[in-house]
């Protein structure tokens, strides 16, 4: 299959490209990039012209709730939402049921996913079980093809559990996601400890519980020389900690979600349970420190941290709510309308959190525009408005605190190994 993509303004950050080019897809891959590209007969044309032309994003923290919750959410199911929202790579992360520990679960995420529209590139857990109390076989699931390693919905407490994993990262390469948190600070909390938490009389969570964990994961980093990625970074003080290990050396590397950068904790009193994650929303000082992180590029990478989950379960009380949001569709336009529209961000500085920085985490050949390389190309129209709504979100769930929210920034093509797999047209 040929593809002529024309007029558009290819936006790289890898290569640091902005310009008016059009580009020949061949098969899988991008044969030319360059000025007036000749149509052929026989060849695709899409027509881009006042759209952006990026490397097909990557999404580096999703939950595809398969096996085990296919009511919710399936492999495939998630692999057409995502392509819906432009993102062409997704990593699943593995606290399934069961979970994803052994070589056959991460056989079966890989071959499942051969049947979709995308990427879908597995993690696996650090530890057995998800239980803390053994370190997972490590090098196994990376011959099976885990990308990465994470008990991602709950911390490893144990610091000598997270030595050793931290050790193995080392041997092998691969990163440790790590979801931190001190349950004991946590202690059953249900969203940010401070003012509106004694306001709405809810039990808080304050940020110090994920700040304490990311300092010790970045001292045993700095012991071990193993590669440290701290998910979902919620908090001020988060990003002050990482800057400072980064500026010592310290092999750390960090995730934000959209929602820390557009939402604060009030969003609790207006949304209930659909504003209700972990980390938690937390307070106007801490939205404006993530921004500032991503600015300075301290943050390097934007994550959904997709989070299905059923209305009847998610429309609960407060405090019977599970944790989470769904999130693939609306990442771009909270990019296009928070970062770039609203911050001044320019494309590279939005882009590359969600093009060639999570390629370069988790080390898979993506997030470029390149002659020779795997066509994933993703078209958004920066200027066009969504309504996020029922109409708009393809995913099973609706959990979002977006619902009403009107916001710029549409994803026209998501084309992924030479293939249309999206198209608003």
């Amino acid at each position: 299959m040929k593809i002529v993509i024309k007029n558009g303004r290819v936006i790289d950050p890898a290569s640091r490209t902005d310009d008016t080019l059009d580009i020949l897809v061949e098969d899988d891959s991008i044969a030319d990039i360059s000025r007036g590209i000749s149509v052929r007969d026989g060849y695709g044309v899409i027509d881009a012209g006042g759209c952006l032309v990026l490397p097909g994003l990557i999404d580096m923290h999703v939950h595809f709730r398969e096996p085990g919750r296919e009511d919710v959410e399936t492999i495939i199911s998630g692999s057409r939402v995502a392509a819906k929202g432009g993102f062409t790579s997704v990593c699943t992360m593995p606290n399934t049921d069961p979970v994803i520990d052994n070589q056959a679960l991460v056989r079966f995420i890989k071959l499942e996913a051969e049947k979709g529209p995308i990427n879908v590139f597995p993690a696996a857990t650090i530890t057995k079980g998800m239980k803390g109390e053994e370190i997972s076989e490590m090098g196994e699931l990376i011959g099976a093809g885990a990308v990465g390693f994470t008990d991602d919905g709950l911390p490893v407490m144990s610091s000598i559990l997270m030595r050793r994993a931290l050790e193995y990262s080392r041997m092998f390469d691969v990163p440790v996601m790590t979801h931190s948190e001190d349950l004991e600070l946590t202690d059953d909390g249900i969203m940010n400890e401070g003012k509106n938490s004694m306001l709405l009389g809810l039990k808080g969570i304050p940020r110090e519980a994920e700040e304490v964990m990311i300092a010790r994961d970045v001292i045993l980093t700095r012991l071990t020389g193993g590669r440290l990625h701290v998910a979902h970074v919620s908090s001020g003080g988060s990003v002050e900690i990482i800057r400072r290990a980064k500026s010592d050396g310290i092999r750390v590397t960090c995730e934000t979600a959209p929602h820390y950068f557009s939402l604060t904790d009030d969003a609790v009193a207006e949304y209930l349970s659909m504003a209700k994650m972990k980390p938690p929303l937390r307070t106007e000082e801490d939205r404006k420190a993530i921004i500032e992180g991503l600015k300075r590029g301290i943050i390097d990478v934007i994550a959904s941290d997709h989070a299905p989950h059923s209305p009847n379960e998610k429309m609960q009380e407060l405090e019977y709510a599970p944790f989470g949001i769904v999130g693939l569709e609306t990442t771009v336009p909270l990019i296009i309308t928070v970062l770039v529209k609203e911050n001044g961000f320019s494309y590279f500085e939005a882009f590359e959190k969600v093009t060639v920085n999570p390629a370069r985490v988790l080390k898979i050949e993506r997030g470029e525009l390149k002659i020779g390389g795997i066509a994933d190309v993703t078209i958004i129209d920066p200027e066009k408005k969504v309504r996020i709504d029922e109409s708009f979100m393809l995913s099973r769930c609706k959990n979002s605190p977006f619902m009403g929210k009107e916001l710029s920034g549409s994803v026209e093509y998501t084309i992924c190994n030479g293939n249309v797999v999206y198209s608003n047209k």
